[in-house]
């Protein structure tokens, strides 16, 4: 049976990067493919890396044509998980370049982990994310409707992962009207600050920093 990352003893915390400015996709891309080939064959530590891209929208392995109503960015596709998203200022992407062998070799469990890191982060910051039974990331609920504050999506090759989670912050959610999020057509989007809590980027990120170690283990 395959131990969890979060039931893993004495795992080696990964190393975090912070860029500042908007990060091109191609550029990111390029550089989490570089740095999966030097966990797996060069034993480089775990990377976490957050950043934020310009206006643009990702196609997963199951994004379909017609969710893509108007698209008035750049369109990518991409070999993770999961449909049509968009990125852009405002919200916080996690990339997590991790070596699941060192941690289990559980696909699912590390899934559900970055769900419930996730979910860790919005407590710290009062709000209630949960998960959806069929629907990828997580979400807030209120005045009787649903939103979506959170996604999630990752590749993984020999065992080691890439691209990650996004959390939104303080985006221009009109921008998401150019696709069909994730295919879900029956609930929206929100942000933190449309859901009145008013931080800064950095302060998120020590979010997600501090609410790393409960979830995924480290070293004391």
């Amino acid at each position: 049976m395959a131990i969890s990352s979060s039931r893993t003893a004495m795992v080696i915390p990964p190393d975090w990067r912070v860029d500042e400015r908007p990060v091109d996709y191609d550029d990111a891309i390029s550089f989490m493919e570089d740095k999966v080939g030097l966990i797996r064959n060069k034993g480089d530590n775990d990377l976490v890396w957050l950043l934020q891209h310009p206006p643009l929208y990702t196609a997963g392995t199951s994004a379909q044509v017609r969710d893509l109503v108007a698209p008035v960015f750049p369109v990518y596709e991409t070999g993770r998980g999961g449909q049509y998203t968009y990125h852009g200022p405002g919200q916080r992407v996690a990339y997590v370049m991790m070596d699941l062998q060192r941690r289990g070799a559980d696909l699912r469990q590390y899934v559900r982990d970055l769900e419930e890191w996730l979910i860790a982060v919005l407590q710290t910051l009062d709000v209630k994310g949960e998960r959806r039974k069929g629907r990828i990331g997580i979400w807030v609920s209120g005045n009787g409707s649903e939103e979506k504050i959170a996604a999630v999506g990752i590749r993984v090759r020999k065992w080691v992962t890439y691209h990650g989670v996004s959390i939104n912050l303080d985006p221009d959610i009109t921008h998401y009207n150019g696709i069909i999020p994730c295919g879900i057509r029956e609930y929206g989007v929100t942000s933190l600050k449309k859901l009145g809590v008013n931080i800064t980027m950095a302060e998120l990120d020590q979010a997600l920093q501090q609410s790393w170690e409960p979830v995924f283990g480290g070293l004391s």
